[in-house]
């Protein structure tokens, strides 16, 4: 699959996407959250038109990785990256962590000096802690999946390689 500085990130806005291209960012969603997670629910949202997308295509040209920024305001007082997904077969390395940072550094340079929030998969929190996130609050249920708000300080240290 390659190293994650082998992968190609876009960003930009829902309506930024060609008919193709959404279709295999949406699918991609789709497999993860609905299908191999077996969690019926409404992936599509209304965050999805307001927020940015991040994609990441491999060498290949391969989709492998995309998340989506929501605004803050939105979802949150603070913006929020969510719908953090990597392809099946891309899993076992870095690339989660490379679209991590990829998705904080857009937040930081779009919103400076603000926090950020998260509503993450309460057996990922150990992975977004990495990234700087601490837990607040409890653990909750959503869609039949545990949660917990997550919550990154804009002054949040990062190692230096989060892999």
């Amino acid at each position: 699959m390659g190293t994650p500085h082998a992968i190609r990130w876009r960003w930009r806005a829902l309506d930024g996407f060609d008919a193709m291209a959404l279709f295999e960012y949406l699918r991609l969603r789709q497999q993860v959250f609905i299908v191999e997670q077996r969690c019926i629910y409404p992936d599509l949202d209304d965050c999805d038109p307001p927020s940015l997308h991040l994609t990441g295509h491999d060498a290949a040209g391969r989709l492998v990785a995309c998340l989506r920024l929501v605004p803050p305001g939105r979802k949150y007082p603070e913006p929020s990256i969510g719908r953090v997904v990597v392809c099946p077969t891309a899993r076992g390395g870095s690339i989660g962590h490379a679209l991590v940072a990829e998705g904080l550094a857009e937040a930081a340079r779009r919103y400076p000096g603000m926090a950020h929030r998260i509503g993450a998969q309460a057996h990922l929190a150990a992975f977004y802690g990495r990234h700087g996130f601490v837990p607040v609050g409890e653990v909750y249920d959503e869609d039949g999946i545990d949660h917990v708000d997550m919550l990154r300080r804009p002054d949040a240290a990062l190692p230096a390689d989060p892999a």
